[in-house]
């Protein structure tokens, strides 16, 4: 069991390349944790020697959880725990962009999927809003959106007693996919994020041109995710901008920060004779 154990933590482990690796057991009945947290490289993690000190630990009843580590940082990932994920979700996640590395199954019906979203570290605070806007996008647990949250490690067995199976055996942690990756849409993610502490603390958000990239980005990844342009090749504009303001504010971004992304919207100002009271108008509605 130790070879097969290390054989689906190997995979799991090359689709998240980190330099290093937190892992921590907590007990699935009393939820105390294991004494100690260290970081371990790749190696070092799938190691027999390791590989059975935790299946040892696993077997006492403890959980055995990781995560990608960059010190105060966050590595680059964030994880979504779907505990009823949606009919067609990986499919969904591809075509917009948020295509994940690995995804696992920790008890039947309930999903973790980790999403690199940099390829380099993030400040704690930016990863945290982004996870918490993927979480909402696909119906994750809230709860498990921070820049540090822990995920179930594949190859060892769930112990909290209310995933237990019929049979009262506990459920295998198990890889449904895993390939290394960064999202197509991660800058676009990384750019609404970074907008958030500016506005927040009252600071004005610089305002980008009406061409920036990271605009059109994410007024595009926007257009995506509502399949507007699926539903209407050739949709009028306005209503795709009241459309795009709505889902923006409907998760919170600030009003100034939508009024940015709709100045990206293709082929803005258009024909509209006063641009900003377009812009005031929709924005208007897209509130009410």
């Amino acid at each position: 069991m130790v070879n097969l154990s290390q054989a689906v933590l190997r995979r799991q482990i090359a689709a998240l390349p980190c330099r290093f690796y937190e892992v921590r057991l907590i007990h699935g009945d009393s939820r105390q944790a294991y004494p100690g947290v260290r970081q371990w490289t790749a190696s070092q993690l799938c190691e027999p020697a390791t590989v059975g000190f935790l299946r040892i630990r696993n077997r006492e009843g403890y959980d055995v959880y990781f995560r990608p580590y960059a010190d105060e940082d966050n590595a680059g990932y964030v994880l979504l725990d779907l505990d009823c994920p949606a009919p067609g979700i990986l499919a969904r996640l591809r075509a917009q962009g948020h295509e994940p590395s690995v995804v696992v199954e920790t008890s039947p019906g309930r999903w973790q999927a980790w999403v690199r979203v940099s390829a380099e570290p993030l400040p704690s605070a930016l990863a945290t809003r982004i996870s918490r806007r993927l979480a909402q996008m696909y119906a994750a647990d809230p709860a498990s959106a921070d820049w540090r949250h822990v995920g179930r490690l594949a190859g060892f067995t769930n112990r909290k007693p209310q995933r237990r199976r019929p049979d009262g055996l506990a459920p295998w942690v198990k890889v449904i996919y895993a390939r290394a990756c960064l999202a197509r849409r991660g800058a676009a993610l990384l750019a609404l994020a970074a907008t958030v502490p500016a506005a927040a603390s009252g600071t004005p958000v610089q305002r980008p041109a009406a061409d920036s990239l990271p605009i059109i980005g994410l007024y595009s990844d926007c257009l995506n995710r509502l399949r507007i342009l699926d539903r209407y090749p050739c949709p009028d504009w306005s209503i795709a901008d009241l459309w795009v303001a709505r889902e923006f504010l409907r998760t919170g971004t600030p009003l100034a920060d939508v009024t940015a992304v709709l100045r990206g919207s293709p082929g803005f100002p258009r024909r509209h004779a006063d641009p900003e009271d377009y812009l005031r108008r929709t924005l208007s509605r897209a509130a009410r």
